[in-house]
C-alpha cells in the first residue's frame, strides 16, 4: 500500500488508458477492490480539503458531484468530512444514473443523514458562493471526452465565478486528460488531487489556465497506487 507496483507504472505523466490499466492491475493482480480504491481516493481528497479550508479560513466545504466515479470519490470525501467541518453536497444529474461503487458510497453518505439533493439550477451555487467555503469539484473525471453542456457547464461557470478556492478531484472537470483541451468549459482549480499519476494533459499549454501558480506535489495512498496533490501553497 502506498507504493507503485514495479513495472510499467510510475509517477510520470500517464494517459487515461494507462490510469485505467493501473486500476485494472490493482484489482486483477493485487486483489485491491474498486471500492477500496475509491475509499482511499476520497479520503485523500478530504484531507486536502481540510488543509485548503484551514489556509483560506473557510467554514464549509461544498462538494459538487457528478453521477460517475468522480462523483463517487466526492461522496467518500463527504463522508470523511461530515463531522469535521460544515458540509454541503449536491448531485449534478439524476440520482438514477449513479451506479456501481459510486452508488454504494452515495447510499453510505445518505445513511449518515447527509442531504444529497439533485442540483436544480446553477443559481444555487452562485448563492452559496457568498459564504466562506471551499468547493470540491467532483463532476467529471478522466473519462470525459465530449464538450461540457447543460447544467454541468453552468455549474462549472458558477464555481469559476466564485472567489472561493476550488479543489478538483483527479483533474479539473472539463479538461481532457490526454490532450489538455478545454472541452467547452473547465474548472479553474486552486488545487488538484490526482490519482495514480499526473495526467498527460496537465503538461499541455492549454491546460495551464486551469491551474494556479506556486504548485506543489504531495503523496498519499490510493490502493496500491499513488495520489498526488497539486495546488497553490498560499
Amino acid at each position: 500500500m502506498g507504493e507503485t507496483p514495479k513495472g510499467q507504472f510510475s509517477s510520470s505523466a500517464r494517459t487515461r488508458a494507462e490510469c485505467r490499466a493501473f486500476d485494472r492491475e490493482a484489482s486483477e493482480r493485487f486483489h485491491v477492490a474498486g471500492e477500496l480504491l475509491m475509499e482511499n481516493a476520497g479520503a485523500a481528497v478530504a484531507r486536502s480539503a481540510l488543509d485548503l479550508a484551514a489556509r483560506s479560513a473557510a467554514a464549509e466545504v461544498f462538494i459538487v458531484c457528478g453521477t460517475g466515479n468522480n462523483g463517487g470519490d466526492g461522496f467518500v470525501a463527504a463522508r470523511h468530512l461530515w463531522h469535521s467541518i460544515g458540509l454541503r453536497v449536491v448531485l449534478v444529474g439524476e440520482r438514477r444514473r449513479v451506479g456501481g461503487e459510486a452508488l454504494a458510497n452515495l447510499r453510505r453518505l445518505a445513511a449518515l443523514g447527509v442531504p444529497i439533493p439533485e442540483l436544480g439550477s446553477a443559481e444555487e451555487l452562485t448563492a452559496a458562493s457568498a459564504g466562506k467555503l471551499v468547493w470540491i469539484d467532483a463532476i467529471f473525471g478522466t473519462g470525459l471526452d465530449r464538450p461540457v453542456d447543460g447544467l454541468a457547464r453552468r455549474a462549472i461557470e458558477s464555481m469559476n465565478a466564485s472567489r472561493a478556492p476550488v479543489l478538483a478531484v483527479d483533474l479539473p472537470s472539463g479538461l481532457d486528460a490526454d490532450s489538455g483541451e478545454i472541452l467547452g468549459v473547465a474548472i479553474r482549480a486552486s488545487r488538484t488531487v490526482t490519482f495514480v499519476a499526473p495526467k498527460v494533459g496537465f503538461r499541455e499549454a492549454r491546460a495551464a489556465p486551469r491551474r494556479r501558480r506556486r504548485d506543489r506535489w504531495d503523496r498519499s495512498p490510493r490502493g496500491s497506487g499513488r495520489a498526488l496533490v497539486r495546488g497553490s501553497q498560499g
